[in-house]
C-alpha cells in the first residue's frame, strides 16, 4: 500500500520507507571479527525459536527485500518512460500538467513493477515484524540510486556509496537482531491485542493529535511547516501498517486453509486499512506538492518508521521477550539506515567534481 511520487532519489511509501542500494565491506580474520559476527548474530535464534518461525521470519525478509527491488527499479523504469514520452512530438512534460506518459508503455511497465513491489511489502507484514519489515523499505533507495546511475547517468557521488553501504549493514544489524512476536492463529486474535487498553491509548493519541493537526494547524501552518502534513501522514501510516498486518495475517491463514474471511474482524481490518491509507495518500501528496521532495522523503521516513516501532511494540509486545542488548542492537541498526537514508538525500545533488574541487580548496 503505498503513496509514492516519482522521484528515482527515494521515495516515500504508504507501506514502507524510502529509496537505496550499494555494497559493504568485508570483515577482517582474526578472533575480533568473529567475535562481533557472534554478538551481531547470537541473539537472532531468540526472535525465531521455533522452525515455523524460522519459515515465516525469512519469508517476510525476503518479501521486503522483493519489495524494495521492485519498488527501486519502478522509479527509474518510470522516469525513463516520462522522458521518453516528452521527447516525441508533441508531448508536454508531466511538470508541466501534461499526461503523455499515459500512452507510453514504458511508464506503466513502471507502475506494474510497482503494483508488484506493494503487493510483496503487504505480504511480508503477514510473515515478519513490521519492526524489520518497514525500516528495510530505505533498500529501495539503494536500489533506485544504482540503476539511476546506470540508466539515467545520474552519477553516485562517494557519499552516496558510503550511504548505501551504511543502509545495508543497519538493515542486517536490524534483521539479526528482530523482536519474536509470537504465533498469531487467527485474525480475531490481532483484534484482541488491538482492543488491549495500552494500544486503545495509542489510537485515542494519533486521533487526538490528527484531528488536532488537521483542524486547526494545517489550516493556518500547512503549507510553511513541512511537520505538520508529514505528521499527519505518519501517525496515520503507523495505524495503517498494523491493520495491513492483520489483514495480511488473515489472508495468509486463509490460503493455509483456515478462512479468516467469516470473521468480521476481517471486516474491520479492511475498513481501517482503507480510511488509514486515503487519509495517509492525501497529506502525503499535500506535503509532496508543497515542499521540497528531498526535505520530504527523509522526514517522513523517520517520522513513519518511529511511529510504526512504537505502534507494533505497544500492539505485540515486541519487546517484552527482548534482552538489552536485542534492544540496543536493534536501535543502532534503525540509527546507521537513517544516517544512510539522510546521507544519501542530503548528498544527492553533489557531483562528483564539485566534491573534488571542495576537497582542494580545503586542503
Amino acid at each position: 500500500m503505498s503513496g509514492s511520487h516519482g522521484s528515482p532519489g527515494g521515495a516515500p511509501s504508504i507501506g514502507g520507507g524510502g529509496a537505496g542500494g550499494g555494497g559493504g565491506n568485508g570483515g577482517a580474520a582474526g578472533g575480533g571479527s568473529l567475535s562481533v559476527v557472534s554478538s551481531l548474530m547470537g541473539d537472532a535464534s531468540s526472535a525465531a525459536a521455533s522452525p515455523a518461525h524460522v519459515g515465516d521470519f525469512a519469508t517476510g525478509v525476503l518479501l521486503a527485500i522483493f519489495s524494495s527491488l521492485f519498488i527501486g527499479a519502478s522509479f527509474i523504469i518510470k522516469k525513463k518512460g516520462l522522458k521518453r514520452s516528452s521527447s516525441v512530438s508533441g508531448g508536454v512534460r508531466a511538470g508541466a500538467g501534461g499526461y503523455a506518459y499515459l500512452r507510453e508503455p514504458l511508464w506503466w511497465s513502471g507502475m506494474l513493477m510497482m503494483v508488484f513491489g506493494e503487493a510483496a511489502n503487504f505480504a511480508a507484514y503477514a510473515f515478519a515484524p513490521a519492526l524489520v519489515v518497514t525500516p528495510l523499505g530505505a533498500l529501495s533507495i539503494i536500489v533506485s540510486a544504482i540503476l539511476a546511475h546506470i540508466f539515467l547517468n545520474e552519477k553516485l557521488n562517494m557519499f552516496g556509496v558510503l550511504g548505501c553501504a551504511l543502509c545495508i549493514v543497519g538493515s542486517v544489524v536490524l534483521v539479526a537482531n528482530a523482536p519474536d512476536e509470537g504465533t498469531i492463529d487467527s485474525v480475531a486474535q490481532v483484534w484482541r491485542l488491538a482492543m488491549q487498553p495500552t494500544f486503545l491509548l495509542y489510537i485515542v493519541f494519533v486521533l487526538a493529535t490528527s484531528g488536532f493537526l488537521v483542524w486547526m494547524v494545517a489550516p493556518k501552518h500547512g503549507h510553511t511547516n513541512i511537520l505538520v502534513y508529514v505528521a499527519i501522514c505518519s501517525l496515520m501510516g503507523s495505524l495503517s501498517v498494523m491493520s495491513i498486518k492483520g489483514l495480511g495475517i488473515a489472508i495468509k491463514l486463509t490460503f493455509e486453509g483456515h478462512n479468516q474471511f467469516v470473521f468480521k474482524e476481517t471486516a474491520y481490518c479492511a475498513v481501517v486499512v482503507a480510511f488509514c491509507v486515503v487519509m495517509q495518500m492525501n497529506y502525503l501528496n499535500k506535503a509532496l506538492d508543497t515542499f521540497n521532495t528531498a526535505l520530504v522523503s527523509p522526514i517522513y521516513y523517520v517520522m513513519f518508521t518511529v511511529l510504526t516501532i512504537v505502534a507494533s511494540s505497544i500492539m505485540f509486545s515486541d519487546y517484552e521477550k527482548n534482552t538489552a542488548h536485542m534492544v540496543l542492537m536493534q536501535a543502532c541498526g534503525f540509527l546507521v539506515i537513517l544516517a544512510a537514508v539522510y546521507l544519501l538525500h542530503v548528498t544527492r545533488d553533489l557531483s562528483t567534481d564539485r566534491l573534488l574541487v571542495t576537497d582542494k580548496l580545503t586542503t
